[in-house]
C-alpha cells in the first residue's frame, strides 16, 4: 500500500507563489498516477492537476493552466505542485492522491473516486 504525506501550504499574497510537496512511500510500483485536488470550505473536492507515474504526462484543470505546474522527482518519489500567480480563489485545502489503476480516459482524473490513497491535506490561503 502507498502512503502519501503532503506539505508546503501557507499564507501568501495574491500574485505570489507556493510549492506543494507530496511524498509517496510504500508500494509505489503499483502507482499509475498522482493528482492534486482542492477543497474550499463548504464546497466539493475538485481536480487541479495530475501526472502519470511512469510517463510523467501531465493534465491540468483549465483555471490553473499556465499558472500551476505538476512534476515528479523519480529519485525520491515526490510529486510537486508549483503554484504561481496565485489568486484569492485558489484558497483551499490541497490534497494529493494516488491511483493504482490506469485510466486512459483523462476525465477519470477529475473524479476523486478514481484515487484510492490520499494525503492529509495542506492549507493554502491567498490574501487579496
Amino acid at each position: 500500500q502507498v502512503a502519501l504525506v503532503d506539505s508546503g501550504g501557507g499564507l501568501v499574497q495574491a500574485g505570489g507563489s507556493l510549492r506543494l510537496s507530496c511524498a509517496a512511500s510504500g508500494r509505489t510500483f503499483r502507482t499509475q498516477a498522482v493528482a492534486w485536488f482542492r477543497q474550499a470550505p463548504g464546497k466539493e473536492r475538485l481536480f487541479v492537476a495530475a501526472i502519470r507515474w511512469n510517463s510523467r504526462i501531465t493534465y491540468y484543470e483549465d483555471s490553473v493552466k499556465g499558472r500551476f505546474t505538476i512534476s515528479k522527482d523519480n529519485a525520491d518519489n515526490t510529486v510537486y505542485l508549483q503554484m504561481n500567480s496565485l489568486k484569492p480563489e485558489d484558497t483551499a485545502v490541497y490534497y494529493c492522491a494516488a491511483a493504482d489503476r490506469y485510466y486512459s480516459d483523462i476525465s477519470d482524473f477529475h473524479k476523486a473516486s478514481s484515487f484510492s490513497t490520499w494525503g492529509q491535506g495542506t492549507q493554502v490561503t491567498v490574501s487579496s
